[in-house]
């Protein structure tokens, strides 16, 4: 691992922190490299993250201190390009920003060096904005127009404040991709840690089917609710949480168990009893196929996005290319034909393990350290 300076001090950016997502196991990460560093973040709901960023320094901005901040804070989305500015960062000799919102906008001190770790650029500001009002309540559905506007509002902001990035990390190729499309600036690649022996360390005993994460409209449960719906003979477990819940479970059917958020500890256990894990959205990156595959369990996934850097088609899993129940109910039934080998699924999850992102990201900070700021001009007013 590359030698960075002693008594460094170090300032972490994360967007908010109220749920136990991908970009938390990415912070996770950051905080086990600086251990000494004061976690900053818009929004904090105490004791849902790992014992690891728990036991971090905390700063949270005003938004925080709102009512109901903590259950509704998308609702505070507005509010949040002011928040991250408040933050004082003055006293860091470096900011690692964890973003996939404001995060990348905080305002390090003059001589300190800023660097992003990009989950993506804000999905619905640029290239998912339709994705997130069609996917809403009908009532904000009908206020399209206004949140078109304040999709705009929200990309002029993240133009606005490049400048007060050094360098980008992207979190895959793809996001890569997207980073030079929207802001035209290049990235390094470091796809988020895994890790694998958590995952490996119990017996691969298939029982059902699985899907894993945050019930969002962009990851599409609702397009695995539909595909579970015409496989009566199949059991899917979908195990998280989200505003799409409710609406999920009202009409699915008796074969798809809703499960809720679960407790940290048991996840492994989720994936060790899963015939196989459902990715039917389209992600940045996504870091559960990974984990599925670290516990031998293939992946069924749309072939869009991160998942073409993470499951390799025919061996660890198979691609479905339209988003439909019936491409997945095929997906599905390949899969069944190809008898994937465990291990296989296994030895490619550990090309992504923890470790390994460890090192290239210290490498990437030690370097940044010694490159002077990308841009010498004064950062710009933002409004």
């Amino acid at each position: 691992m590359a030698e960075l300076p002693a008594n460094l001090r170090v300032a972490i950016v994360h967007d908010w922190l109220v749920t136990l997502r991908g970009g938390e196991r990415v912070l996770d990460a950051l905080c086990e490299l600086f251990p000494q560093a004061v976690v900053h973040t818009l929004v904090r709901l105490p004791g849902v993250a790992t014992p690891r960023i728990e036991a971090m320094q905390h700063v949270t901005s005003f938004a925080d201190r709102l009512p109901f901040a903590q259950k509704k804070h998308r609702w505070l989305l507005p509010l949040y390009p002011k928040a991250v500015g408040t933050f004082d960062l003055s006293q860091f000799d470096l900011v690692l920003s964890s973003s996939h919102c404001v995060a990348k906008a905080a305002l390090a001190g003059p001589g300190a060096v800023h660097v992003c770790y990009c989950h993506t650029p804000v999905r619905y500001a640029w290239d998912r904005t339709d994705d997130y009002i069609d996917g809403s309540s009908p009532l904000l559905r009908l206020a399209r127009p206004a949140l078109h506007l304040a999709a705009r509002m929200l990309r002029e902001f993240d133009l606005a404040t490049l400048d007060r990035v050094d360098r980008f990390v992207a979190n895959s190729q793809n996001t890569a991709n997207k980073i030079q499309q929207f802001y035209g600036l290049p990235a390094d690649v470091v796809p988020p840690p895994v890790e694998c022996d958590r995952f490996a360390g119990l017996p691969h005993v298939p029982q059902y089917d699985l899907l894993l994460g945050g019930l969002v409209p962009y990851k599409r449960a609702d397009l695995a609710v539909e595909a579970w719906r015409l496989m009566p003979e199949r059991q899917l477990k979908i195990v998280g949480d989200g505003p799409e819940r409710a609406r999920l479970e009202r009409t699915a059917p008796a074969n798809v168990q809703f499960v809720g958020r679960v407790p940290e500890a048991d996840l492994a256990g989720w994936y060790a009893g899963a015939r196989l894990f459902a990715f039917p959205g389209e992600e940045d990156f996504g870091i559960v196929p990974l984990e599925a595959q670290a516990a031998g369990v293939p992946v069924v996934a749309l072939g869009k996005g991160g998942a073409l850097e993470t499951v390799v088609d025919g061996k660890t899993g198979v691609f479905f290319h339209e988003s439909t129940p019936q491409a997945l109910v095929a997906a599905v039934q390949q899969l069944d034909r190809l008898a994937v080998d465990p291990d296989t699924c296994r030895e490619h999850a550990r090309l992504f393990d923890r470790q390994a992102f460890l090192n290239r990201m210290a490498a990437i900070v030690a370097d940044a350290l010694q490159t002077p700021r990308r841009s010498q001009r004064p950062h710009k007013e933002v409004p």
